[in-house]
């Protein structure tokens, strides 16, 4: 497992994504292994960067379900879930704070 998600980050990362988290849910009552957050440079990026994956990740790596559009793509992997937003939908959303409470125990608190 923590092979596949280095050859995800690399992806990412090699192709200028931003701010890349990983969060293990392994065990945290969530329908996914990891989590894996990444913020493009833009719309056009967001989609670029999914092309890459695509590109890179196939056929080692089955893409259950894709929803795109150009401000968010999530990629599901099965047990694991690849969330791309342009930094305006990251700090909009701010699914760190959910996935960080949730990763540590503490999915029960108030945010």
């Amino acid at each position: 497992m923590q092979t596949r998600i280095e050859k995800i980050t690399a992806v990412l990362d090699k192709n200028k994504a931003e701010g890349i988290e990983v969060f293990d849910l392994r065990e945290k009552n969530y329908f996914v292994d990891y989590a894996v957050i990444a913020s493009s440079l833009g719309a056009k990026h967001t989609i670029a960067l999914l092309d890459h994956l695509r590109k890179d990740l196939k056929p080692a790596e089955k893409f259950n379900h894709v929803d795109e559009t150009g401000d968010w793509v999530v990629v599901d992997l099965g047990d694991v879930l690849i969330h791309i937003m342009t930094p305006e939908y990251r700090v909009k959303y701010d699914m760190e704070s959910f996935l960080a409470k949730l990763s540590d125990g503490k999915e029960g608190e108030e945010l």
